[in-house]
């Protein structure tokens, strides 16, 4: 058993690290950035504001000993100001608190989309591995495709009768989706596993490479209604972005709403599998698996009843 602080234990996939934490027999204290009504069963919960190292290091960490450091922690929403604060610096504080008392191992919840930073969001959370790398501590990088609640949010559209929107004719993009648990499970791993140490370790849930369209027709076979498909082009999110752009000018509130549809415009047309170097290409086969839950059977429990519909917050793009 390893004594572990959790951070970002409040989001999706913080829960159910949380739980993986303690399913393998770990003490695990997390640091949570707002009180929570949703319990952490076997987690000790403790408030602090990770970008105030002061309050980081006095209600978080509380001058204790930990074995280990794991995060999770996100900014909410991918602007420049938050993720520069958060997936940036709020993690710059938190490692060095972690070299500070005492931990061996920080393993770090990043994202595959790094591969091609053209975001804030990306460099920032770019910024911290490399200081992470660098630092001599023991790390494990993960970065995960797709998770299950950004694919899931057409299931109302479909079976509502609404026609299942597409980019360009959705197979511009594939990804591994993975879910919760496998994530989970695998990022507990990485404390007990030697092949994952000092590694970037891109990770997919089961195959194969799922596409839009793909996703659109498993929905309808699953819903007994016949294919409706409206596609949209792929430059519809970067003209938007480039008007608002043009209008933060007079308005800046409009600012961040341009951001958020050229990150809109990444995801739409940029594949979440590991990028070649050799070729410049996203590859299926080069992107490693984890893990028994797949998307469709996602979809099956949601329409079913047995799984409630996906609260994606800021991530929605539908």
């Amino acid at each position: 058993m390893s004594r572990i602080a959790l951070l970002g234990a409040t989001g999706t996939i913080g829960r159910a690290t949380a739980q993986a934490l303690v399913d393998a027999g770990h003490e695990v204290v997390a640091i949570v950035r707002r009180e929570t009504a949703a319990p952490l069963p076997g987690v000790t919960l403790r408030t602090a504001d990770p970008a105030d190292p002061v309050s980081l290091a006095r209600h978080g960490f509380a001058g204790e000993a930990f074995d280990a450091v794991v995060s999770c922690m996100a900014s909410r929403t991918g602007l420049p100001r938050d993720a520069w604060a958060i997936d940036h610096k709020a993690h710059s504080h938190a490692l060095a608190l972690a070299e500070r008392c005492g931990a061996a191992h920080f393993v770090l919840l990043s994202a595959i989309c790094v591969q091609k930073p053209l975001r804030a969001f990306q460099q920032a959370k770019l910024a911290f591995e490399a200081e992470l790398v660098s630092s001599g501590m023991r790390y494990s990088i993960v970065r995960p495709t797709a998770f299950f609640k950004s694919l899931s949010g057409q299931i109302e559209r479909v079976r509502g009768g609404k026609p299942f929107l597409l980019f360009g004719d959705g197979t511009l993009t594939a990804c591994k989706p993975i879910s919760n648990r496998d994530l989970a499970a695998y990022i507990a791993g990485c404390l007990t596993a030697p092949e994952r140490w000092n590694k970037v370790l891109p990770i997919g849930g089961p195959g194969p490479a799922i596409t839009p369209r793909d996703q659109g027709e498993a929905l309808f076979a699953m819903t007994g209604l016949s294919p409706r498909y409206r596609s949209v082009p792929p430059g519809f999110l970067s003209g938007i972005a480039g008007a608002l752009g043009l209008a933060a000018r007079l308005i800046p509130a409009l600012e961040a709403k341009a951001e958020l549809a050229c990150i809109g415009h990444y995801y739409a047309t940029e594949s979440m599998l590991v990028l070649d170097p050799a070729t410049g290409q996203y590859d299926a086969a080069l992107t490693p698996e984890t893990g028994s839950d797949t998307l469709f059977d996602h979809y099956r429990a949601i329409l079913s009843g047995e799984a409630a519909p996906d609260d994606r917050g800021d991530h929605a793009v539908f």
